[in-house]
């Protein structure tokens, strides 16, 4: 006599294998993957800027996120790459806004100077600004760092500021037509405050904002009162 099929062979109990695994679904680990990822990107950069980006060790960055050493491989290669996706993370964003910027249906004066006052404001002062006086210091160390910054952040401000300085002379905003060789000038009060911060700030505190005011001035006019 033939054998009546049991259950557990019936596609009805097949659909529940995976279940009676007890594997998380995909989007769970990807999700807990993640937050695995920030919590070691954010220990970086504590443990970047409290040390210094030579002295750091992965170590340090495993406890500071609360995760065995082992993890972080599992994310980066090595301490270098995560510095990346750190400038990635914390400063590329703030750049991209100026890139991506829509051309100016007021003057380019406002628009450089709104997105300069929004830079003071989301770097000086802030770990950004942190982040950014490590790579200053530590840079001419470590080249390859450097590199990674002038390409990912450096060249694409300068780009930004150049379009909007030959917009600015195109429309007789701007007289100074050098101005087009040297956009580096144009942020420059960004640079000075963000250095000025952390060296002298306790001395000489520096109203970053009016001197980026008094900055325009002098490339634009100064503006006129009604």
């Amino acid at each position: 006599m033939s054998k009546k099929p049991t259950k557990s062979a019936t596609p009805s109990a097949v659909s529940h294998v995976p279940e009676a695994t007890g594997q998380a679904p995909a989007s769970s680990r990807a999700t807990r993957a993640a937050e695995r990822r920030a919590a070691i990107v954010d220990a970086a950069m504590e443990e970047f800027i409290s040390r210094g980006f030579a002295a750091t060790r992965l170590d340090d960055i495993a406890k500071r996120a609360g995760v065995a050493k082992g993890t972080i491989y599992l994310h980066f290669k090595d301490k270098e790459s995560m510095f990346e996706e750190l400038v990635r993370t914390v400063i590329v964003p703030v750049v991209e806004r100026l890139t991506s910027l829509p051309p100016p249906t007021g003057s380019v004066r406002d628009l450089v100077e709104t997105f300069a006052g929004n830079f003071l404001k989301e770097v000086v002062g802030t770990r950004r600004g942190d982040l950014v006086r490590l790579i200053v210091a530590e840079g001419p160390r470590f080249p390859s760092v450097a590199d990674f910054y002038y390409r990912e952040v450096v060249s694409r401000g300068i780009a930004g500021m150049r379009a909007l300085i030959e917009l600015g002379i195109a429309r007789g905003e701007i007289r100074d037509k050098d101005l087009a060789r040297y956009p580096q000038i144009l942020v420059a009060p960004a640079m000075i405050a963000v250095i000025w911060q952390s060296l002298f700030a306790r001395h000489a505190p520096l109203d970053a904002q009016e001197m980026l005011r008094v900055h325009l001035d002098l490339i634009f006019g100064e503006r006129r009162t009604t």
